[in-house]
């Protein structure tokens, strides 16, 4: 099976398009392994609301009372209880629904998380780590908030509202009448703001990722950044975005303040034409006094339930457009295996003479472009130094991420210990491989986190021959903790990181060795040092170096010359001196001698 990287994706601040439908679906999907918490949520909401509705009616009872001075202690005794109970049952629900939030907001993280890590490189490389992020933390916050308080609130909201419509056409039909007209007036004009409420927090959303993929890629070349006195065009530029998800914010926050104007202007136009209709209707004598009052209260009580639809509505559009962007990250391809592990005995031996066998491969980045790799035959034997030169754009660094199936050849087969890499699953290969790269990045954590990063249960004789071996074992001896200094805050130079990724795979000791350019911040000694490390290494399994500074590769067992995706020449470095055109425009480059220079006859030596 072979692939190519897409051609192309979408915009990483654009939320894809779905239908509502789908969107309901998906944020659904956070809210359903935990529905059982989510019900009784709901059930308790429900009892709340009851306490309320109930309220009233035995408010109108005491009022009975009182007009015809019967006992007050039931009625009274009811109220207390209608209270504490409230309160109780409020206290519950709230921690509830807390924990319910933090449960959906952990598995919708945990699982991003793991989805973004298994995720193909292509995918990847063409869209903004700082974006990721901002989908990691923010979008899930909005999550949170529409599978768990919304719900429950909507749910409340509706039987609050629906309960006290009812139990006002039980007190008086005719102001019923009157609260219901005023009632589907506001939330016709409330509604017709949720779409564009919706836009403009997606808006507002997307420019708060895309802010954060530029400051991102700003601060880890901030050094750059100084040294060019750009700190004031990047802060104007950063600031843009945020400018933008300002002016977006803003817009939703109108619409949010006018929707709820609305609402609260309507609840209160309503409780108005009530208390006029109603005081009418008492002096005709077609209402009681106490029914009034019961009825005024119940049309008090419809801001709650009123306010509860409005959050729910405005939380469950932001967690709509909040998890279309989910969408997008979960929907992106991740790395998949194209066999199982082989039993055994299926396995093919690793005797043979040769580690890595690449025959015609052939492989390009999209399918309209030039090849990357155009019919590459390259020979590895299991033990030696092989190393592969050649200018920029050669195809040195695709060579590399298809042996460590980063991609996949378009055609052309590779072998490892004589098994098609067809048949190799990800993880057994890239377990008998160690890869260092050109940028020879730190993983967070600790220097001994780091240096068996590959190999967790490496014994700390091996990591200390490891740094030995790229001279760096008295400066981790005077790190403030030693081995367990943490690297993100410790001074550690270009060369001494550079040092520490290669111990990190040489304390893995693997079969085959990826190194890619790996002394390029190194001096002279160390470079030396860390090139009879790389000797030691070859004696003991295969090692493949990129190198653009020769002087790293000279000693090669052999030299493998690339010229546009093809291989030019093959061979040692005094061979392909005499042989190859390119390695010695190369090597003279560099300034890398081929023979001892000739003093002048006419140089004089001062004293």
């Amino acid at each position: 099976m072979s692939y190519a990287a897409p051609t192309t994706a979408p915009d990483p601040g654009e939320t894809p398009a779905m239908s509502m439908r789908q969107k309901i679906s998906l944020l659904w999907s956070y809210a359903r392994p935990h529905r059982d918490m989510l019900v009784l949520g709901v059930f308790l909401g429900l009892l709340g609301t009851a306490a309320e509705l109930a309220t009233p009616m035995v408010t109108k009872t005491v009022l009975d009372g009182l007009a015809v001075s019967a006992s007050l202690r039931g009625p009274v005794t009811v109220l207390a209880v209608l209270l504490v109970a409230g309160t109780v049952v409020g206290l519950i629900q709230a921690i509830l629904l807390g924990t319910l939030a933090e449960r959906i907001i952990l598995a919708t993280r945990t699982g991003m998380i793991r989805h973004l890590l298994g995720v193909r490189l292509p995918e990847l490389a063409r869209r903004s780590s700082g974006e990721m992020v901002a989908r990691v933390t923010s979008d899930t916050l909005l999550i949170r908030e529409a599978t768990t308080s919304s719900i429950v609130n909507g749910v409340n909201g509706f039987v609050g509202l629906v309960g006290a419509l009812v139990l006002m056409a039980v007190l008086d039909l005719p102001l019923l009448l009157t609260t219901i007209g005023v009632i589907i007036i506001v939330g016709t004009a409330a509604a017709l703001l949720m779409p564009s409420l919706a836009k403009a927090q997606q808006e507002a959303q997307a420019e708060v990722g895309s802010m954060g993929g530029r400051l991102e890629g700003v601060l880890r070349a901030l050094r750059t950044v100084k040294a060019s006195r750009a700190e004031a065009r990047e802060a104007e530029r950063i600031g843009d975005f945020a400018r933008r998800s300002s002016h977006k914010g803003i817009r939703a926050v109108k619409i949010e303040a006018v929707a709820w104007t609305i609402t609260g202007g309507g609840i209160n136009l309503a409780i108005m034409l009530v208390l006029g209709f109603g005081a009418w209707r008492v002096s005709t004598g077609a209402l009681e006094v106490s029914a009034l009052i019961a009825f005024l209260l119940y049309a008090f009580q419809l801001m709650m339930p009123v306010t509860l639809l409005t959050m729910s509505l405005t939380a469950i559009q932001s967690g709509l457009a909040a998890a279309a962007r989910i969408a997008e990250v979960r929907g992106m391809a991740t790395e998949t295996d194209d066999v199982s592990s082989l039993p055994a005995e299926q396995a093919c031996p690793i005797d043979v003479a040769d580690a890595l066998v690449l025959d015609e491969v052939r492989f390009r980045y999209a399918p309209d472009a030039a090849p990357a790799l155009d019919g590459v035959s390259i020979t590895i034997p299991r033990h030696g130094h092989t190393a592969i030169v050649g200018p920029s754009g050669a195809g040195k660094t695709t060579v590399f991420s298809l042996l460590l199936k980063f991609f996949r050849p378009e055609s052309g087969e590779i072998h490892l210990d004589g098994r098609p890499f067809a048949r190799w699953t990800l993880d057994d290969l890239r377990s008998r491989i160690a890869y260092v790269e050109q940028d020879t990045p730190l993983v967070p954590g600790t220097l001994y986190e780091n240096l068996t990063y590959a190999a967790p249960d490496a014994p700390e004789s091996r990591i200390w021959r490891a740094l030995a071996e790229v001279r760096m074992d008295e400066r981790a001896r005077a790190l403030p903790d030693g081995l367990h200094t943490d690297v993100s805050a410790s001074t550690l130079s270009g060369g001494e990181r550079q040092r520490i990724a290669l111990a990190r795979a040489l304390v893995a000791d693997p079969e085959l060795l990826l190194l890619d350019e790996v002394t390029a911040q190194l001096d002279g000694l160390t470079e030396a040092a860390v090139a009879q490390g790389i000797r030691r290494q070859a004696e003991r399994g295969a090692v493949v170096t990129i190198a653009h500074r020769l002087s790293t590769v000279m000693d090669a067992d052999q030299i493998v010359v690339l010229e546009s995706g093809r291989v030019r020449a093959v061979g040692s470095h005094e061979e392909l001196l005499q042989s190859d055109e390119l390695y010695q425009e190369l090597v003279a480059a560099l300034r890398i001698a081929t023979e001892p220079p000739a003093v002048p006859e006419t140089a004089t030596v001062s004293g």
